[in-house]
């Protein structure tokens, strides 16, 4: 079975080492953290040379990494090797009853040489879980299965993120990176390296901070458009706008509609939900509950028909952004066009 990915990292610092991982799923970021910690900590610089094997599956195959992992170490306890793209290696869509190399890899799992560790970095998918070596390597290897964090777990891991590297981090610094960097979880951790890098060991990570050392513009950012559009400051939302219109590379009506999708769908939930508790909304919500009372202001000003009309300007807004329109009128007319209609 899958195993949690912080209790296989706690396991590798604690130098508890099993024979073999087999890291997969559609997040790579999980992968990249367990693989690189072992590239980089099990064996010392001067034991790498002659134990530490790394791979790609474009360049090889299983029995290219079985001949290395039967090799014992030299002058070392442990030899490492690691098969990075492991999803490209051709062999695991062969029949296991006629293709050899699977069944001598069938037959390693169950019978590992303990001074290898071996690695099987397999990005962006699994392997077919009916499979019956699948189910050999959920047997016999420790496995991780990375998936893909929800735009409302985010919060929670840029927060904890934070809090690891030894930082505390407000409420709206949180908003402001989950809005501005998104799910790509390594692009985010780089992002937030960059503020902690100019911080010292437990300053509070603020609003500013991001601003300052992530670059985005104080004024002219989705989070700032969101806040004029929830108090319906039409002035500020077409000044933020003009903005993002005049700067299309850095602003991409493409990446503004889902995000715009994502507000005004928590608007319509503080509407049809029940729940009045604050925390138990933000938890409906997805967000911080620092910032529920602006989800429930917004919500006096946009009635559930008026949101309605929204949704269906934002899925035109998506199609038109694909389509010829896009080709007549350029992103920028097109952005414009959208927030005018949200406002009127």
């Amino acid at each position: 079975m899958p195993v949690a990915f912080e209790s296989v990292l706690a396991d590798l610092k604690a130098k508890k080492f099993a024979p073999i991982y087999f890291l997969q799923g559609e997040e790579p970021y999980y992968i990249d953290v367990i693989s690189d910690w072992i590239e980089q900590n099990v064996l010392t610089d001067g034991e790498k040379g002659f134990n530490q094997m790394v791979m790609y599956g474009k360049e090889t195959n299983l029995t290219g990494v079985l001949s290395n992992a039967k090799r014992f170490p030299m002058m070392s306890d442990k030899q490492v090797v690691i098969v990075k793209e492991a999803q490209e290696m051709s062999d695991w869509d062969k029949d296991i009853e006629k293709y050899a190399p699977l069944k001598q890899f069938e037959a390693y799992l169950v019978n590992p040489l303990p001074s290898t560790i071996l690695v099987f970095a397999h990005k962006y998918k699994k392997l077919d879980a009916r499979r019956s070596l699948s189910k050999k390597i959920d047997k016999h290897a420790v496995c991780i299965d990375s998936k893909k964090l929800y735009d409302n777990q985010l919060p929670d891991f840029i927060s904890q993120y934070f809090v690891n590297k030894g930082f505390k981090i407000a409420p709206k610094a949180i908003a402001l990176l989950a809005e501005h960097v998104g799910g790509n979880l390594s692009r985010l951790t780089n992002e937030s390296d960059k503020i902690i890098i100019n911080l010292k060991n437990g300053d509070l990570v603020t609003e500013d901070h991001v601003h300052n050392f992530v670059g985005i513009s104080k004024e002219y950012n989705v989070f700032e458009l969101q806040k004029a559009l929830g108090n319906k400051n039409a002035l500020e939302a077409h000044r933020i706008v003009n903005y993002f219109a005049a700067n299309p590379k850095t602003n991409p009506l493409i990446l503004l509609i889902p995000q715009l999708f994502s507000y005004f769908s928590k608007i319509i939930l503080v509407h049809v939900s029940k729940e009045r508790d604050e925390r138990n909304l933000a938890a409906l919500l997805g967000v911080h509950p620092f910032f529920v009372k602006d989800y429930q202001a917004a919500a006096r000003f946009y009635n559930l028909s008026k949101l309605e009309e929204i949704i269906h300007l934002l899925k035109l807004a998506d199609i038109n952004s694909k389509g010829v329109d896009a080709l007549a009128m350029g992103d920028g007319q097109l952005m414009k066009e959208l927030i005018y209609k949200i406002l009127r």
